[in-house]
């Protein structure tokens, strides 16, 4: 009669993770998923700046329409922008009123 010796496979020991692996793994250092953790502060960093530095109330003035075909205008291109926001294919000078 044969012994019968099966041979089991070892499972590699255990290791602890290196410290690059425990960084990998937290995400810490990269960016991933849908976000730049890094942009976004430079970002943050930037309009706080602007809004400190800047006469906000006079760019705003600024930027205001300056007749009514104008502003018409930019009516329809907010209502295209959200549009194409929502996913409807909306057609320019279509009116939703």
């Amino acid at each position: 009669m044969k012994s019968s010796s099966s041979k089991k496979e070892k499972s590699p020991p255990e290791q602890r993770p290196s410290g690059q692996q425990q960084q990998a793994a937290s995400g810490e250092g990269k960016q991933y998923g849908e976000g730049n953790y890094e942009a976004t502060r430079q970002y943050n960093e930037g309009l706080k700046k602007h809004l400190e530095t800047s006469d906000v109330e006079k760019e705003a003035r600024d930027a205001a329409p300056r007749n009514a075909s104008e502003e018409k205008e930019m009516q329809e291109a907010e209502r295209a922008g959200r549009g194409r926001a929502r996913g409807d294919e909306e057609k320019p000078g279509r009116d939703e009123d």
